[in-house]
């Protein structure tokens, strides 16, 4: 059965930093196209970062470009995503999914599988 699970959120002062990290199992991460999504209180899903498997080209949202840096840990079967300058409208849940993506798509949902989803994890950022 395939798992993916979200860790590393929390709360964080606007200007503070925060280590996601997702993790695996049933799934090898490497072997996927691996990105990082989020949702606000009453806002849609949208797409934060992306890590390609071949390669491990990168792709970030204008809005985060500069301050997130996504990255594999393959010892662990794990993606990380490294948050930055946080700021309040960036609290959200934040979830990871695998997925098919060969280029800048994989900012894009549909390029992720189904049941290739986390349950995501809380990013609290105040003032």
């Amino acid at each position: 059965q395939v798992q993916l699970v979200e860790s590393g959120g929390g709360w964080v002062q606007a200007g503070g930093s925060l280590k996601l990290s997702c993790t695996a199992s049933g799934l090898t991460l490497e072997n996927y196209a691996i990105g990082w999504f989020r949702q606000a209180p009453g806002k849609g899903r949208e797409a934060v970062s992306c890590i390609l498997k071949d390669g491990g080209r990168t792709y970030y949202a204008d809005s985060v470009a500069g301050r997130f840096a996504i990255s594999r840990d393959t010892d662990n079967n794990a993606v990380i995503l490294e948050m930055d300058n946080l700021r309040t409208e960036e609290k959200a849940g934040y979830y990871c999914a695998g997925g098919w993506a060969t280029s800048d798509n994989c900012l894009v949902e549909r390029y992720y599988g189904r049941n290739y989803w986390g349950k995501g994890t809380l990013v609290t950022v105040s003032s």
